[in-house]
């Protein structure tokens, strides 16, 4: 960036800021110190910001409105360098930490130098101190259309000397031995990724799987960079604060602006404080959103599928729900349950796995089909068992909760009266033809089963806290069971009739009781011992040999089994013709700090 500047009564003044490299090429060689990159590495190494400066003053009558840019930077004198400190601040690396501990990636895009942005990642614990840097330059060949790509280590520098290429094979291949697959991390700037892109296309899904410094990257290399990331499958949140990051922003999946300025135009959440603490909140939000979206929709398919089998099974003696009771399943029961259910707040701590991202998934499905499996179970059970009992009966409705000689006078009244019973069908005709002990047997068993359901579904740890601290939600469930058993033992005639229910042998209700909680215990097990069993499903995975779809998981399986990468101290040409690095660079060994590097 460049300004012209004129004091009252004087000359007008270039004065000209940017990266010190490529402030030194606008620069008049003589004004530039020899020692000029070696102090650039001495402060970069150390994590400083630094940016060059440098003026000339404009000949005079000149107008500034008839100078070119070019005019205006070039020949300019070197003034020196301006050092920044830049301080972590004190929330980003148990941030960074905290993401690791649960296998998310991190990877540093910034526009300062690479030896800065290396030094800063080693500082907020991106880079482990036992992990290498491998610097990755691509360069273009100058008078031809091809290019190179170079791999070294970036902690070499001039007052050593290269070893023997069998010595650097024999040393890097027990490095990876001992170190692992994941111990190395590569850097590389805008410049260099942007010949990689375009002459070594094949090598750029390998250079991203273990990419994690970017240098001086422009804003449209930094979408470009979003863009292949999802290539291979991986969900990529990004953060930004500036105009430059706009576009990276809204390609990614999920945009985070830390300021309220340009970038929070264009990313989908703004947080309101500077910094990257907002990434594992908005994590662990979404994958608790996700699991109760799913949670809701077993709950929706089980409460849809109870009340279906309850009055299938009905069908089959012509009988069904009555209309209180339809509305007391679906306003009093689904739609409280419906509302309160997605109170519960999500887990604090990130685990190092994702909940379920696909609704067609086999623990879902399975989950769904034993309940619905348990439902039908329990339900039939009834149906057919209540009509084994002694005191059933097609016509006669009201004589179960009556003693025996109280029933047998009954009856002897009714025979003399001609009727045959008659007044209980009677009965039965008046209120609608809905009362039977199926009916009442099946409805109370499929009602108290939503809520069992209900409590099932509603999972806590890992992704979303104890179902107890949903205070809300367990008070409706205590009081819609608490309404449900007063339904089942309160022998109101009025409250029956308009709930056309019939009364029954308190040791029949019991046994309902009993049924109901034979079907949670089963359900409540069923889900934590095999839904909820991630080392049995990937125990399954294991024996049945499934791996991931994932591009990025099969590249990693690929790369591991790679006892050649990365090649170190290799040069490669866009026609594939590979060379040492001694023969390439004539045995000197500092890395090169181009002027246009950029990172990422």
């Amino acid at each position: 960036m460049s300004v012209i500047a004129q004091e009252i009564g004087g000359e007008k003044e270039v004065f000209t800021k940017g990266a010190p490299e490529m402030v030194a090429m606008l620069c008049r060689a003589e004004t530039v110190p020899p020692n000029f990159e070696s102090k650039l590495l001495l402060y970069t190494a150390q994590g400083f910001r630094v940016i060059g400066l440098a003026s000339k003053p404009l000949p005079a009558g000149k107008r500034s409105s008839d100078l070119t840019r070019e005019e205006v930077e070039s020949d300019l004198t070197f003034l020196g360098l301006l050092i920044m400190e830049n301080r972590l601040k004190k929330e980003t690396k148990p941030v960074l930490e905290e993401l690791s501990a649960a296998r998310i990636r991190s990877v540093m895009v910034t526009g300062d130098n690479i030896q800065t942005a290396v030094t800063v990642a080693k500082n907020a614990g991106m880079i482990s101190p036992t992990n290498r840097v491998i610097l990755v330059e691509a360069k273009k060949i100058p008078g031809s259309l091809s290019a190179s790509i170079t791999w070294k280590p970036l902690e070499e520098n001039k007052t050593e000397d290269y070893r023997s290429l069998e010595d650097d094979r024999q040393t890097d291949r027990g490095v990876r031995l001992a170190l692992g697959p994941a111990r190395y991390h590569f850097a590389m700037n805008g410049k260099s990724y942007q010949i990689v892109a375009q002459h070594f296309r094949h090598l750029l899904p390998k250079l991203l799987l273990h990419g994690t410094v970017f240098a001086r990257m422009s804003p449209g290399q930094k979408s470009s960079l979003v863009e292949e990331f999802q290539k291979l499958d991986y969900f990529v949140g990004m953060c930004g604060d500036g105009a430059n990051d706009c576009g990276a922003l809204k390609v990614a999946h999920a945009g985070i602006s830390l300021s309220e300025q340009e970038a929070s135009v264009a990313s989908p959440f703004t947080s309101r404080t500077p910094s990257i603490a907002c990434v594992p909140e908005l994590i662990r939000e979404g994958r608790a959103a996700l699991v109760t979206s799913f949670c809701m929709f077993k709950y929706m398919a089980l409460y849809s599928t109870i009340q279906y089998l309850g009055v299938l099974l009905l069908y089959w003696q012509l009988n069904s729900f009555g209309n209180y009771q339809f509305l007391f399943q679906d306003l009093a029961i689904t739609t409280v349950i419906g509302v309160t259910m997605s109170f519960t707040g999500a887990y604090p701590k990130l685990v190092p796995y994702r909940p379920p991202s696909q609704l067609i998934s086999p623990p879902l499905l399975l989950s769904v089909v034993l309940n619905i499996l348990f439902s039908l179970s329990m339900q039939i059970f009834g149906f057919v068992v209540v009509q084994e009992q002694p005191w059933y009966g097609k016509t006669d409705i009201h004589g179960a909760c009556l003693s025996k000689n109280s029933h047998m006078e009954n009856s002897s009244s009714v025979s003399s009266l001609g009727l045959n019973g008659m007044r209980d069908e009677d009965d039965g005709q008046m209120d609608n033809g809905y009362k039977s002990y199926e009916n009442t047997t099946v409805w109370l068993l499929s009602t108290i089963n939503c809520l069992i359901v209900a409590l099932v579904f509603s999972k806590g740890k890992p992704f979303r806290q104890p179902i107890y601290t949903n205070y809300v939600f367990v008070l409706v469930l205590i009081v819609q069971l608490g309404v449900c058993l007063f339904l089942m033992f309160a022998d109101i005639d009025g409250l029956y009739s308009i709930m056309d229910l019939v009364c029954t042998p308190s040791t029949w209700r019991i046994s309902m009781v009993i049924m109901l909680a034979v079907t949670f215990a089963v359900s409540f097990l069923v889900e934590e011992a095999v839904i909820e069993n991630r080392r049995l499903w990937l125990f399954l995975k294991k024996t049945f040999q499934y791996h991931s779809k994932s591009h990025y998981k099969r590249l990693r399986r690929v790369v591991e089994q790679d006892s050649a990468w990365p090649p170190l101290h290799k040069t490669f040409f866009s026609d594939s013709v590979a060379v040492s690095v001694e023969g390439n660079m004539g045995g000197h060994s500092n890395p090169i700090f181009d002027s246009s590097e950029d990172t990422l």
